[in-house]
């Protein structure tokens, strides 16, 4: 691990983190945007497959669902800076791997979800119910979401120290 943690600090991506006052904070920013984006329209999705706001159809607002999948990336991306940054802060630390379990499990959801909900949801329309699957499916994914967002605000309360 530690050859990977000296390996990673040697990296275009942490000098840029390390070497600018304010890369961190802006980074910080633009991540909390991306979740924001992400949250806010896959939730709204999650949230009409469990039945609420049922005078939209469920397809209705899946359109809005590639702005989250922005957001994901978005999201991502600073959150490899922030790992270049400080990787020892990150690899060591037991927040960071149940957010890294929660993504993972989010991932897994989503694969399951278009796979086998997703094409009955084509057919409800506004003021109908999606199949159980679908549901649960929104729910977990909820579920995982406040995890990730959990453990991602708990990172700095679980630092390790040395």
């Amino acid at each position: 691990m530690e050859a990977l943690i000296e390996w990673i600090l040697t990296t275009p991506p942490s000098r840029f983190v390390n070497g600018y006052r304010w890369a961190w904070p802006i980074a910080e920013s633009i991540h909390f945007m991306g979740l924001v984006l992400m949250v806010g329209t896959v939730s709204m999705f999650d949230l009409r497959v469990l039945g609420v706001g049922k005078g939209i159809s469920p397809i209705a607002i899946h359109r809005l669902v590639p702005l989250g999948l922005i957001g994901f990336v978005v999201s991502v991306c600073t959150g490899i800076l922030f790992i270049s940054g400080a990787p020892d802060q990150y690899f060591y630390n037991v927040a960071f791997h149940f957010k890294v379990l929660f993504l993972a499990l989010m991932g897994l959801n989503v694969a399951f979800f278009y796979s086998v909900p997703f094409r009955s949801l084509r057919s409800v329309g506004a003021f109908e119910d999606p199949p159980p699957t679908a549901k649960s499916a929104a729910a977990l994914s909820l579920l995982f979401m406040v995890g990730v967002m959990c453990c991602g605000r708990m990172l700095t309360f679980f630092r390790p120290s040395f």
